[in-house]
């Protein structure tokens, strides 16, 4: 099996999503080369990583997080709601996972912004990557294609790819004039006809999120270029046990 294994919000299936505890966990996995989580900014202008335009599910707080600096946030627990042995965790700032993960693990950055709800949101993470020098080794990935032209504009260095549940015959075509060489997609869509149009323009697909052994073995006969999405690597682990 040569599939990429992308853990989703870290090994989420494991651990809290989003917080390092999530994203030490995936890392403890040795195939796990790539990572996906989701930044919103903090009322400062500062990216955090946290799914949720709200705190309520994830954590002791509650409100949207745009109303909370990220001296606020950091007082948080997010961790106890998934278990109290996580008590403690705390949200992570963006720049805090990247400094985790440089030369380790590859990060599938999803922005969490719609109809510029987070002005700025695009330049603070373009900025952050190339200040780290990670312009190279991440992608920026969005539902919104505004978002995903405003990183363009920004950087012809920083990769960008489009998050989508559909597969309209446009697809291809919209890639390419957003000028996004990655697609996220979910799993339901993944046929071979999708995956030799992708492959043959040079886009870099992957699958989401796949949490059972008898998909991901289903998906990676289709493509072995396939990334395959997970909150739980070890379930993927075990398939790579199994010489699959």
């Amino acid at each position: 099996m040569h599939n990429l294994c992308v853990a989703h919000r870290g090994a989420s299936g494991l651990a809290p999503e989003n917080t390092m505890a999530a994203f030490q966990k995936a890392m403890s996995f040795p195939f796990v080369q790539w990572m996906e989580l989701d930044v919103q900014l903090s009322r400062d202008g500062v990216p955090v990583v946290i799914h949720d335009a709200s705190l309520n599910r994830t954590t002791s707080g509650a409100g949207p997080v745009a109303d909370f600096r990220t001296t606020q946030l950091s007082r948080l627990d997010a961790g106890s709601w998934f278990s109290k042995s996580f008590g403690g965790e705390r949200v992570p700032l963006l720049e805090q996972v990247l400094d985790a993960t440089i030369g380790r693990c590859r990060l599938n950055i999803e922005l969490k912004t719609y109809n510029g709800i987070y002005p700025g949101m695009e330049r603070k993470v373009v900025e952050l990557l190339e200040r780290k020098g990670l312009q190279h080794d991440s992608v920026i990935t969005s539902f919104d294609h505004q978002a995903l032209r405003t990183v363009r504009e920004l950087s012809a260095e920083v990769r960008t790819g489009l998050i989508t549940d559909l597969a309209p015959a446009s697809l291809a075509s919209d890639l390419q004039q957003l000028g996004a060489s990655f697609l996220s997609i979910g799993f339901k869509r993944i046929t071979p006809e999708l995956m030799k149009e992708m492959r043959s323009r040079g886009i870099d697909v992957m699958a989401w999120t796949v949490n059972d052994t008898a998909t991901m073995r289903r998906l990676a006969a289709i493509d072995p270029n396939l990334m395959i999405c997970t909150n739980y690597p070890d379930r993927f682990a075990q398939l790579l046990q199994d010489g699959i």
